[in-house]
């Protein structure tokens, strides 16, 4: 036994020694963050990946930068005490961004890759890891946000930290990403990812997976006080409705912290936002969303889950398990059709959604405005939702409602511009087979709405 673990522990040793190595100051790189590194990283990728693949290492050390191109069979490792800091836009050390050609359904972040912090498009076997930090000062959050446009355009300049499209068998693991401007991890039309043990600490969007299948998102811990942390989404970018798809979201931290005071460790909860944090489904659903467990996370001081289907997808076979959330903005869960339909006038798909199980979670210090929300369309109801082993806390106050609530319909699905909901505890409209299991609502202080109003909903069956 003690000569096969020897011969084992030999080859093991063997197979590491053989992976090449590329160390970026063999190439030049300063790590000062004075002088434009990114050339200098790029020319080691370059070589790395012309002789088949390796790690390209940073060693600790401030590296600025403007864009770094991922290659095939290339790991981008960041050593403990490295940084790579994104330029700012007046050294124009990004690329420019690619033409798209064709009319822009989604806003220009989800357009256009090239112009970002770290990109690749169409590798395979791509990978950023180690315990270093990727700083986006340099980047911006803005965006054009004129879908639809032909005109629309790019950004400009860099707006993304890590963007991914159409690669194949992605890894990120262990890095620490600050100020990931648009977004910090954006894939876009990619098979078989891991995004493990990351923290991210931003100013708009964490992480944005779209049209991508066989991903798992673990581990990790996201801060974005100003925006969604964790987003499916399936856009138009790839020129044609596509599903984004067994997706696997688990053991993850989402919090709505002031930027910085995650990372910092004082913790600041951000003022209530139009959104903040956030484990969603949506706004972009052009193929729909299909085979998605979301299961084990906490999430502080954020907005509830969102499941938003809007533009003509489907979303379907949806389990939700173990969730605690914590002083929650808005509303605790949200499920919602509707037909804003940003794509192609062409198209006659009807958005649907079906077969949604959501078990064991435990929310709050919930907001007043709305209570669960589950709103599909009328002829055409959310078919298959369950709710079970659920306790919500809400802060109540609330006044009765004597309007009728919003239809979906072509708004924009955010419940904080429909107003309050009718209920306090759960509102359903257009549902077809709505059970609830084991419900339960608490108030903090008296409410004038009733705890449940049901709306053209059949087939349904409850036990409190």
């Amino acid at each position: 036994m003690k000569r096969l673990l020897l011969s084992l522990f030999i080859l093991h040793l063997a197979s590491c020694l053989s992976a090449a190595q590329y160390n970026v100051r063999d190439f030049g790189a300063r790590g000062d963050g004075k002088v434009l590194d990114h050339v200098a990283i790029n020319k080691a990728i370059e070589a790395a990946a012309t002789n088949g693949g390796g790690q390209v290492i940073l060693p600790a050390g401030t590296y600025l930068c403007g864009s770094i191109r991922l290659k095939s069979n290339v790991d981008l490792h960041l050593m403990a005490g490295t940084k790579i800091v994104a330029a700012p836009a007046s050294m124009k050390a990004y690329d420019e961004s690619e033409v798209f050609g064709a009319p822009e359904y989604q806003d220009g972040g989800h357009t256009y890759f090239h112009n970002s912090l770290i990109w690749a498009e169409g590798q395979q076997n791509v990978s950023i890891t180690g315990h270093g930090m990727i700083d986006g000062e340099g980047l911006t959050k803005r965006d054009t946000e004129k879908a639809g446009n032909v005109e629309g355009g790019s950004i400009g300049t860099g707006d993304k930290a890590i963007a991914l499209k159409q690669c194949r068998n992605v890894t990120i693991r262990d890095i620490t990403i600050f100020r990931g401007g648009h977004f910090a991890i954006i894939t876009t039309g990619c098979e078989i990812g891991t995004i493990d043990n990351v923290t991210i600490d931003t100013n708009r969007d964490g992480i944005d997976i779209d049209c991508c299948k066989y991903f798992t998102v673990s581990n990790t811990k996201v801060n974005t006080p100003n925006d969604d942390a964790i987003v499916l989404k399936s856009s138009y970018a790839l020129k044609k409705p596509v599903l984004c798809e067994h997706i696997l979201i688990t053991n993850c931290i989402v919090t709505g912290y002031k930027l910085g005071t995650f990372l910092d460790g004082t913790y600041v909860p951000e003022k209530v936002n139009w959104v903040c944090g956030r484990i969603k489904l949506g706004t972009e659903s052009n193929g729909g969303y299909r085979n998605i467990t979301i299961s084990n996370c906490t999430c502080m001081w954020s907005s509830g889950l969102a499941f938003e289907e809007v533009d003509q997808g489907r979303m379907e076979n949806i389990v939700v398990d173990n969730i605690s959330l914590s002083h929650v903005h808005h509303y605790p869960i949200y499920i919602t059709t509707g037909c804003r339909n940003r794509g192609p006038k062409e198209r006659t798909e009807v958005s649907s959604a079906r077969d949604i199980y959501i078990n064991n979670v435990i929310a709050d210090d919930c907001d007043s405005l709305a209570g669960i929300i589950i709103t599909g369309m009328e002829g055409t109801p959310i078919k298959n939702v369950s709710l079970s082993n659920i306790r919500i806390q809400y802060r109540g106050g609330g006044q009765k409602v004597d309007k009728p609530y919003r239809e979906q319909g072509t708004n924009y699905p955010e419940p904080r511009w429909a107003g309050p909901t009718p209920a306090y505890g759960l509102f359903a409209r257009h549902v077809d087979g709505l059970r609830l299991r084991n419900v339960k609502f608490e108030l903090m202080r008296p409410d004038e709405r009733p705890d449940i109003i049901l709306e053209d909903v059949i087939n349904e069956d409850i036990e409190k």
